[in-house]
């Protein structure tokens, strides 16, 4: 579920920016507004993103090889990274530097009536956008607020379009209002407000992200409702006396391995012990699916080397 919905997530993201980024460059053309031109990179940034989060998408669906003996999974991990760096450089630092530009040297802005008709187009597209993304990650989040959900999910497009749309949004009221004030109040200096405060907003956005995809990178295990029920298939597996340790860790959003240390009944034998180690690997993958590599080891709770 969370790769098809991400799919049509990426894709109505990468259609919207691509159309908007064009109607934002036409507008500066027409109008020279700095916060025009600054919301036109940034769609384009948008839409190469967009890009990169298909490529990922593709390129972790390549079969294992000997260097790589878990498949390719982080793929996606490794783009979505690449797409808060990009979001940073193309977006936000351009905007910033752009936006001081302008607030040193303010032009008067022509045309404004371009400008306020392909921001209201854009403002409609982004929107429509915003609603698929938020319409697909509904059954990841679960009862988890948006917030928990941006931080705790294991899989890497979702917030990102989210982010990123949502962030679009929040820009394009900022350029909005800045065109308003400049063009009501004649003070062109303002264009170049909200150019920087849109770079601003992109930069924490991007920072956020990063954040967050660095850290899947380098491997986060399964979520607390994922682990609470791996455990509990193992503690309620036939043969199995106690479970002594467990670990976890995401190989790819929908690819988890799982390690752990069982204490079985000492009465089975070394035949029995593999069929319950079967058994179990079996009640695991009916509760978490996504626990496909995993490797049980027979132990004695307590005992040297145990822990």
């Amino acid at each position: 579920m969370s790769t098809s919905g991400s799919k049509k997530a990426i894709l109505a993201a990468f259609l919207a920016n691509l159309g908007i980024a064009a109607a934002k460059l036409v507008a500066f053309l027409f109008t020279g507004a700095a916060s025009m031109l600054a919301e036109s990179i940034h769609s384009f940034a948008d839409t190469g993103n967009q890009a990169l989060l298909m490529l990922g998408s593709r390129l972790a669906r390549r079969p294992a090889d000997d260097d790589h003996q878990f498949g390719f999974a982080r793929e996606r991990y490794f783009w979505a990274f690449v797409v808060s760096l990009v979001l940073f450089s193309m977006g936000s630092l351009f905007a910033i530097l752009e936006g001081i530009d302008k607030i040193r040297d303010p032009h008067e802005i022509g045309s404004p009536a371009w400008a306020f008709s392909v921001l209201g187009l854009a403002v409609l597209l982004e929107a429509m956008s915003f609603r698929t993304a938020v319409h697909e990650a509904l059954p990841l989040r679960g009862d988890r607020g948006w917030v928990a959900f941006i931080r705790e999910t294991r899989s890497p497009e979702l917030p990102v379009v989210i982010l990123e749309d949502l962030g679009a949004l929040i820009g394009l009221v900022l350029a909005l209002t800045a065109l308003i004030i400049a063009t009501t109040a004649d003070a062109p200096v303002f264009d170049g407000l909200g150019t920087l405060s849109i770079g601003i907003l992109l930069g924490v956005i991007a920072i956020v992200l990063a954040i967050q995809m660095k850290s899947l990178l380098i491997g986060e295990s399964a979520s607390r409702s994922d682990l609470d029920l791996i455990v509990s298939a193992i503690n309620s597996s036939d043969g199995v006396v106690e479970l002594i340790h467990i670990r976890t860790q995401h190989l790819g959003p929908d690819e988890l391995l799982v390690g752990a240390k069982v204490q079985f009944d000492s009465g089975l034998t070394a035949e029995e012990v593999a069929a319950a180690i079967n058994t179990l690997e079996d009640a695991v993958r009916a509760v978490v699916p996504a626990a496909r590599p995993m490797y049980i080891e027979p132990d004695i709770a307590y005992s040297e080397g145990s822990r």
